[in-house]
Formats: structure tokens, C-alpha cells, sequence
């Protein structure tokens, strides 16, 4: 299981934000732990909750000087252990500099079309149009490249440390009646009071419909209850304590019991977390300007869903989690991510709560990171952990998929349109260039998949021409740029975080997918610029996920007539330059691949039968904590929140 995963630094490295420490000795390695996989549960979560290394004690360099200065996170980069850097950097400088040639090249002026004597304005201003896509397009394939290789430059890990006896810590994790399958909030509790912290720690379930079965199940566990159900001013229809929205469940529980706890920590119903999750957290707010720690996504039903669309969709978050996460620690500004995270509740209160948006993390994450420590006077920070220490569940069915696609981009358009602007005066440079990189993904995505298809039809169907060069000699600079970053990203596959794809794998799995959200991506980016609103859907989990209909694939349907047409038309009019044509026709299969994976797996379960559990009881059996892995916590007192 370490096999091409294991990757160990010992260089420690500041962030670029503080002065270098004074001598500071190398980090002793830590022995590999121990393999935990078994047959039933045959991941090795606990190799993979410990890779950012050992936890050391948290001193500081100016100690043995007397100055007193507080606690600074330390950092490790990925490339200080690299055995083959000049091939690294050759490879960091070919595969910007190879797409940059292309681009250039396409757009040389002998290659525009000429047409003497041509006198149909709609053909002049299509050939227009059409140099005008080719330029966008390949410009958004360079910022891609140049994206990748600056995350790999500066990708770095946190160095662990012991966190800090005594504090106050709330465990929080939210229940939406029918969203989530009551076996699994329960495991997810029974993880949550097994997690060891050395000070006062209560567990609370924050229930958005205040039903019954969860008061009961929370009564049966010692766990604390929460629910803002008919509360007025916890039930508005926008803002922070917004009505039926994560962050507004969240909010109410921060106002009501917020001031009684230091830091929370947090996981979707949907995520079991670790016994260690606390321990490799919380040791990061020792210093005073952390806002926030954050950690990956992974799927525990990666195989148990039996369903293509669970693996194929965490491989796709593997180079988020891998590494563009890990290039925010260079900044200290990785993205908050809802999903599994700690918060320092001083903090969040500072800043009025978590943000009123269809993706408030990330619009969180912002607001935090344009914003001072008022104790310090120092910007808040973030640290981005790589250590797996909760395991989750990913969408069962495409329409579930679509539909957190459709989610996560929507917010991060809204973002850009209403909070983005205004929050990138309060930003430092190196802040603005990773989350400018950051929140490009999505719209840049959306714009290549419409104007690819618009410039299909403009050519296939009516002749319209951007550029004339031979197909030899695109095809020979295409591909040399489309592998460079293929090889770019696979060689980054060494970092990979996620404990359940195959040691070796090339992550192609994860490209696919992406390139199957084109039409969802480009359908929201849409909604965004119309301003139809948004709104925060839960995806429903287990045995409560959506089922796959027909209408699921009405977008992915809709472009395959248009890309399908195109082609078509192509025979007809007999413009059918190779690589319009190719372009084409690998979109109209794109569109109909997930119909395609839906009936694969369709003849597979009832060759095999259907899965026997789509939720990861196997990492947290749903059994209570004995006394010794609570002897940790303290008793309740009379002062301690209710």
C-alpha cells in the first residue's frame, strides 16, 4: 500500500510569510506504522492518516534567546526529497513552455484564412469568431499547465505537533431529515466519541428537522442534540442563519453554544471519523493566526457502492487533494473544506459565522483569508493537512454526481461575481495568485466545453475557419503538448492522498470524469451569468441516494445532438479539418459515456447482485466506545455548555 504513495521530506520549510527559524535541527523520520488493512476493511488508514510524518513538540526557534515569540507552523516540501530533480525541473519548464509554443504557432497571422473576394459578412465574421475560441481555449490550456506546475513547486506539508492540553473542543456533525439513513448518523457519532482529546470534548448532533429518532439516538449515545427547527431567527430566508442551508444550521449552533468551546471540529453525516482526528488537528492552532485546519475528501464506498461513478468521482478530487491543497500551505491560505475540518471558534466568530453562499466553505475560507487576527495583527491562516483522518461516502448514482457538480460550481461562480472582487484587495499577492488559480478551474472549463461546441457547429456545419495549418503539424505540437501534462499529472500521482485507488494508478478515471462535467459546468456557469438563483442541496446518501432516470442525462443529451449534428453536417458540407472533426467526435462520446457506464454496471449488479452496504461500516463499527478509549475526556461540569 506505501509503494508509489510514500513520500517523506525532512527539510523543513517555512511559509513564506515568516522569517526563517535559527538552526533548526532535521526532523527525526518516523517509523512506517504498522498496516491496518484487513480483509474486511483493506484500506490502510493507518499509514495514510499519518503522512504528514510525526508529531513533534511544538518549540519555537527564538526559545533559548528568551524573545517569546509564539509558535509558527513549520512546513515540509514535497520536491526536498524529490531523487530526480533535474528531471523535474525539466519537466516543469517543457510542458508550460511546450503550450505556450502551440499557442503562439496557432496564432501567427500567415495562418488567419484569407478569402479574396469573399463577400459574406456572416462567413468574414465567423472566421472572427473562430480565431477568437482557438485563442481563448488554448490560453485557458496554458493557465492549466502553469496551474499544475506551480502546485507542484509549491506543494508543501505541514509538520505535526502535539496539540495543546486542556482546551474546550465541540465535535459537530449535522442531520437533514431524509438525507442521511439513521445507521449512518449513528456511525458516525460512535466514531466521533472514540476521537481522544485531553480536555473537555462533547459530541453534538446539529438536526436540522429536531426529530424524535435522532433525540433518541442522541439520548442512547451521550450525545449532545441541537436544532434550530421553528426558531424564528435561526430560520431566515438569507444571510447567515439562512433557512435550510449547512451554514445556516451551523451559525444558530455557533450563536446558542459557540462561546463555550475553543475550537470545533467537524465532519459531514456522511464521514467516519478517526480515532486520531483531534490529535493530528488541533496541534496546528497552537499558533495564534491559524483560522482553520483542513483535511481530504475520500470515499470508504469506493468499491462497496458498485457503481462507476464512486470511483471514478474520488480519483477526480486527486489532484485538488494532492496537491493544488497542499500549494495553499505555501501561502498559508488552503481552501476550507466542509467536509472534514477544524475551526477556531474566536475566529469564526470575528468574522460574523460562516458565509451565506451555495458553497459556503470555500466562500468562508475568503472571508478568512482577506481578514487580521486582531490579538496579532498577522492575516488569519490556514494549514492543509494531507493525513486521511475521516473516511466518507461518495455519490452512488450520477444524479447525485451531477448534482454536487452542479452545486460546486454554481458557488464558486457566485463567489467570483459577488464576494471574489471585493476580497481581493484584502489579500496578499501570493494569496491572490493561488486562489485566482483556484477559482479559474470551473469557469475555464465551462467556457471550453461552449465554445467548443460553438466552433464546432461554426466550422462542421458552416465552413467557418480560425486558423489554416496542416493537420500534420498540429498533430505533432498538439501532442507533444498533451503529453507533456499528461506526464505532469501522472507524475504527481506519487503524492496521491486517497488511501483506495490502486497503488500505480494513472488517475485517468479522474480526467474522464471531469471532462463528463463539461455540460454540467457550462449549465451552471450559465445560470450564474442570468442570475437564476442557486441553492444548497444536500446530497443524499446510502440507502437514500437519487435514483438514474433519463432526465439525469438531458444535458449530456441535448450537447451530443448538437456535437453529433455537427458531425453530420460535416459529411455533407465537407469541412472536415482533422482536428474539428476529432474534437467533435470526442465530445459526442463524452456525452453519452455516462449512459454508457450506468448500463456497465447495470449488467455487473445483477451478474454479482446488489452491494451489500454503500456506507463505511467497516472503518467505524457501530458499537459504543469502551471506558479506555474515553478515559481521555473529563467529566461534565456544572459549567460545561448543555
Amino acid at each position: 500500500m506505501i509503494g508509489p504513495f510514500s513520500r517523506r521530506a525532512d527539510a523543513a520549510e517555512p511559509p513564506a510569510h515568516t522569517p526563517a527559524p535559527e538552526a533548526e535541527p532535521e526532523l527525526e523520520p518516523e517509523p512506517e506504522p504498522a498496516s491496518s488493512a484487513t480483509p474486511e476493511a483493506p484500506y490502510d488508514y493507518a499509514y495514510f492518516s499519518r503522512l504528514a510524518g510525526p508529531a513533534v513538540a511544538a518549540t519555537t526557534p527564538a526559545e533559548d534567546s528568551g524573545r517569546g515569540e509564539p509558535y509558527r507552523v513549520r512546513y515540509r516540501s514535497l520536491l526536498s526529497r524529490e531523487p530526480h530533480r533535474i528531471r523535474a525541473a525539466l519537466l516543469l519548464l517543457a510542458a508550460p513552455l511546450v503550450e505556450g509554443l502551440l499557442l503562439v504557432w496557432l496564432l501567427r497571422p500567415s495562418h488567419w484564412p484569407v478569402r479574396p473576394g469573399e463577400t459574406d459578412s456572416w462567413l468574414l465574421i465567423g472566421d472572427k469568431v473562430m480565431i477568437t475560441i482557438i485563442a481563448v481555449v488554448e490560453a485557458f490550456r496554458l493557465v492549466n499547465v502553469v496551474s499544475n506546475a506551480h502546485a507542484t513547486l509549491a506543494a508543501r506539508d505541514p509538520v505535526p505537533v502535539e496539540p495543546e492540553a486542556g482546551t474546550r473542543v465541540a465535535f459537530l456533525t449535522t442531520c437533514v431529515p431524509g438525507k442521511e439513513p439513521p445507521a449512518m448518523v449513528r456511525a458516525t457519532l460512535t466514531a466521533a466519541l472514540a476521537v481522544r482529546h485531553d480536555g473537555r470534548y462533547h459530541v453534538w448532533l446539529l438536526d436540522e428537522g429536531n426529530d424524535p429518532a435522532m433525540r433518541a439516538l442522541c439520548a442512547e449515545l451521550g450525545v449532545r442534540h441541537f436544532s434550530r427547527y421553528g426558531v424564528e431567527r435561526w430560520n431566515a430566508p438569507e444571510g447567515r442563519f439562512r433557512a435550510r442551508s449547512k451554514h445556516g444550521n451551523y451559525n444558530s449552533w455557533l450563536q446558542a453554544h459557540g462561546a463555550g468551546y475553543d475550537y470545533w471540529i467537524s465532519v459531514d453525516t456522511d464521514h467516519v471519523p478517526l480515532p486520531g482526528f483531534g490529535e493530528r488537528m488541533l496541534g496546528y492552532f497552537r499558533d495564534p493566526d491559524v483560522a482553520f485546519v483542513v483535511g481530504p475528501q475520500v470515499y470508504g464506498n469506493y468499491r462497496s457502492s458498485g457503481s462507476a461513478v464512486t470511483r471514478f468521482s474520488e480519483s477526480q478530487q486527486y489532484l485538488f487533494h494532492a496537491l493544488v491543497q497542499r500549494a495553499g500551505n505555501r501561502y498559508g491560505a488552503p481552501m476550507f473544506v466542509g467536509t472534514n475540518n477544524a475551526v477556531r471558534i474566536e475566529a469564526l466568530r470575528s468574522i460574523g459565522g460562516l458565509y451565506d453562499s451555495v458553497t459556503e466553505d470555500m466562500a468562508t475560507g475568503l472571508e478568512f483569508h482577506r481578514r487580521r487576527n486582531p490579538a496579532t495583527g498577522a492575516r488569519w491562516k490556514s494549514v492543509y493537512t494531507p493525513d486521511v483522518l475521516a473516511v466518507g461516502e461518495g455519490p452512488s448514482s450520477w444524479t447525485d454526481f451531477f448534482s454536487q457538480q452542479l452545486r460546486w460550481s454554481r458557488g464558486t461562480y457566485e463567489t467570483l461575481l459577488t464576494q471574489y472582487w471585493r476580497a481581493v484587495w484584502g489579500l496578499s499577492p501570493g494569496r491572490l495568485l493561488n486562489y485566482t488559480l483556484m477559482v479559474s478551474f470551473y469557469p475555464m472549463a465551462a467556457l471550453t466545453w461552449l465554445l467548443g461546441g460553438v466552433s464546432s457547429v461554426l466550422y462542421l456545419g458552416f465552413g467557418a475557419s480560425g486558423v489554416h495549418v496542416s493537420s500534420e503539424s498540429w498533430m505533432a505540437l498538439y501532442s507533444d503538448a498533451a503529453a507533456l501534462q499528461l506526464l505532469l499529472y501522472t507524475w504527481n500521482r506519487k503524492h496521491n492522498v486517497s488511501p483506495h485507488e490502486p497503488a500505480g494508478s494513472s488517475g485517468v478515471a479522474g480526467m474522464v470524469m471531469s471532462a463528463l462535467c463539461g455540460p454540467i459546468y457550462a449549465a451552471s456557469f450559465l445560470h450564474a451569468l442570468l442570475r437564476i438563483r442557486g441553492r444548497f442541496v444536500v446530497t443524499p446518501k446510502g440507502e437514500s441516494a437519487s435514483p438514474d432516470r433519463v432526465s439525469t442525462f438531458r444535458l449530456h443529451l441535448f450537447w451530443a445532438l448538437v456535437f453529433g449534428g455537427a458531425v453530420a453536417a460535416s459529411f455533407r458540407t465537407g469541412h472536415d479539418h482533422v482536428a474539428m472533426r476529432s474534437w467533435a467526435c470526442l465530445a459526442f462520446l463524452l456525452c453519452l459515456l455516462p449512459m454508457l457506464l450506468l448500463a456497465v454496471d447495470a449488467v455487473r449488479r445483477r451478474r454479482t447482485g446488489p452491494p451489500t452496504s454503500t456506507l463505511p461500516l467497516a472503518l467505524a463499527p457501530a458499537r459504543t466506545p469502551s471506558p479506555a478509549t474515553t478515559r481521555h475526556r473529563t467529566t461534565p461540569r456544572g459549567d460545561d455548555p448543555p
